[in-house]
């Protein structure tokens, strides 16, 4: 065997172990689309029920999370939601619409907008109504969607 020939096999053999970088195919794609529907359907439930276990259960530990101008630590979001459940505060409303996924190449990330129409009742009795706009950024490691980014910007309605 000549050293191209050698060569020839050495790089065929590379080339066939590359497989990793290769695109998802279009069947994995759309099935990492619905998972990824499915996950943002039942985050956004479980805000709505103000579950709060189920509903922290969707982040990754080490999230980043924009709302409106702030960052805002996953510990200190946690605390203030828990601490307005406990007050008697609660989600009346969290209407979905326009929901829009964008999946990677590799079928392990997604990023997914869209509009909220969202009601808070306050512990003082005032409810807020908010229309919003959120991205949350997916990540699938073992198995499981987990948002590592989200990005959320509300207007206020009278």
């Amino acid at each position: 065997m000549t050293h191209t020939h050698r060569l020839l096999l050495l790089c065929t053999a590379l080339l066939t172990s590359f497989n990793f970088c290769q695109a998802a195919e279009p069947a994995d794609l759309a099935s990492a689309e619905q998972e990824v529907r499915e996950s943002v359907i039942a985050f956004n439930r479980a805000y709505e029920l103000n579950d709060l276990n189920a509903y922290f259960l969707f982040y990754q530990d080490d999230a980043t999370l924009w709302f409106n101008q702030d960052f805002v630590s996953l510990e200190s979001y946690k605390k203030d939601w828990h601490q307005l459940v406990e007050n008697g505060g609660a989600v009346e409303k969290n209407i979905v619409s326009d929901l829009e996924i964008k999946v990677s190449p590799n079928a392990d990330a997604a990023v997914a907008a869209y509009r909220l129409e969202v009601q808070t009742r306050m512990p003082d009795g005032q409810v807020t109504r908010d229309l919003s706009q959120e991205s949350d950024t997916w990540f699938k490691a073992d198995g499981e969607w987990r948002i590592a980014h989200i990005h959320y910007v509300s207007q206020p309605q009278p």
